[in-house]
């Protein structure tokens, strides 16, 4: 079985925003090289979510886990990538799809804020 991972962001009219996911996907390839890595967007950019967990499946993926690029599990994570989900799978009921949980509910979220706030405001400064 080949494992896919699809990272999801909101999406930007603004192309250096959406480089940003293109940077995370190209850090977490080598990583894990077991997978395929794809990016996606909710909206505003391309490729669109169907778009990315079509592209893992021609690479060979029979498991997705579709990451979310996002803070908190608001309705775009609950609601619209929970149906984007359950419409592939309706497509294509051979490949297991997976929705991971967002960003913000990890434990070192914190660490990760306190790290940008220490690059701001820096101890003795």
């Amino acid at each position: 079985m080949s494992a896919a991972i699809l990272l999801i962001a909101h999406g930007s009219r603004r192309p250096e925003a959406n480089a940003d996911l293109e940077r995370v996907a190209a850090q977490l390839r080598p990583r894990v090289e077991e997978a395929i890595v794809e990016i996606a967007y909710l909206e505003l950019a391309d490729p669109t979510i169907p778009h990315g967990l079509r592209r893992c499946v021609e690479g060979g993926a029979s498991s997705i886990k579709m990451l979310p690029y996002f803070l908190s599990a608001g309705a775009h994570v609950t609601r619209d990538l929970e149906n984007a989900r359950l419409e592939f799978m309706q497509e294509h009921p051979g490949v297991t799809c997976q929705l991971c949980p967002p960003l913000g509910l990890h434990p070192r979220m914190l660490e990760i804020l306190l790290d940008r706030l220490q690059e701001e405001f820096p101890a003795g400064a």
